[in-house]
């Protein structure tokens, strides 16, 4: 099972993690998972736990994201 996490940056982009997680994970958890992953070189990711998007993610063929954690 794996959670998608989108993380809004200062640049104005969005920054979306692949995070494996039970089903009952907590959103906090996945937002910490997610917000300590991101990169030193990217810019700066917002560690408001509101300004993030989680969602459950469903693997298709079409499932392709930049970071896997």
């Amino acid at each position: 099972m794996f959670w998608m996490v989108a993380l809004p940056a200062i640049d104005e982009q969005q920054y979306v993690y692949r995070v494996y997680a039970p089903e009952d994970a907590l959103t906090a958890d996945l937002f910490w998972a997610a917000f300590h992953c991101h990169d030193d070189p990217h810019p700066r990711a917002s560690d408001w736990f509101d300004s993030a998007a989680i969602w459950r993610g469903h693997r298709t063929h079409a499932d392709l994201t930049g970071h896997q954690y």
